[in-house]
């Protein structure tokens, strides 16, 4: 089995959720707006890197969405959010803070860590390269709010990064947070990671493996106000029997069918 933080973090938050995902085959359908201009942005932010047109490569990937049916949120449209990535772009190009040497290497990373003869353990980061002349692990964040900076050493907290900086080794981390709001901006968050928190990590990767082999899908129950992390769940129509729900908001992998057997054996 080959594991990711996305997979261990899916299982974390609810262990149901997991197995709808991961076991059944059902996925987000790729409508949301938000996401899909994260994705275009990367392409750009490669282009960048690779001393490409960066504005070109923006307004080809995210042209490649506008006549789609998207999920745009109450003050997004194609448009707007088309203006928001060339001034992200702009501002990131200014400031002239981060760094990417030999970016065929340094972007776009795969690492695999191998965790037992049977299982193994895959990450995909951003980058690895220089905020400030400082080496360290990049990771690229597109969002319509500031991401908070206070109490200080908050960032430290972030189980993604913890990852990131156990699979390589390397305990200086970062976020590029590209924040899509009436006057863009782009913050550059800062932290380091313990030698205890990346061996913690290490610790609940197994823990959650184990569990997982197990086949422990128990759900997390999480409607009780004002905490609701079911209502917004896009697999509630998979824990409420409505059919109407999972055709809105899922779509099944071909192939998937093949796993059915698996919910016999949590059974």
């Amino acid at each position: 089995m080959i594991y990711s933080y996305t997979q261990i973090s899916q299982y974390l938050a609810c262990p149901r959720r997991y197995r709808h995902r991961y076991l059944q085959g059902w996925v987000e359908k790729d409508n949301r707006a938000a996401m899909l201009f994260g994705r275009a942005f990367e392409s750009a932010l490669g282009a960048f890197f690779h001393r490409q047109d960066s504005a070109e490569v923006w307004f080809r990937e995210w042209s490649a969405y506008r006549e789609g049916a998207l999920h745009y949120s109450k003050s997004d449209n194609w448009d707007r959010m088309l203006q928001q990535g060339v001034q992200l772009l702009e501002r990131f190009c200014q400031d002239g803070r981060v760094r990417i040497r030999q970016p065929h290497r340094n972007l776009q990373i795969k690492l695999v860590r191998s965790l037992s003869p049977q299982n193994e353990f895959v990450a995909y980061l951003d980058a690895i390269g220089y905020l400030d002349g400082t080496r360290c692990v990049l990771e690229w964040k597109t969002t319509s709010s500031r991401y908070p900076e206070e109490p200080e050493g908050l960032l430290a907290l972030d189980p993604q990064l913890v990852c990131y900086s156990w699979m390589t080794g390397i305990p200086e981390v970062a976020q590029v947070v590209f924040v899509r709001k009436r006057l863009i901006e782009v913050q550059y968050l800062h932290t380091s990671i313990t030698e205890e928190q990346r061996q913690e990590f290490g610790q609940l990767v197994s823990d959650t493996i184990e569990r997982i082999e197990r086949a422990q899908f128990l759900p997390h129950s999480g409607i009780r106000f004002p905490q609701n992390p079911c209502s917004s769940c896009p697999y509630i129509g998979l824990c409420l029997g409505r059919t109407d729900l999972v055709e809105s908001a899922l779509v099944r992998r071909p192939g998937a069918e093949r796993f059915d057997w698996l919910d016999e054996l949590a059974c």
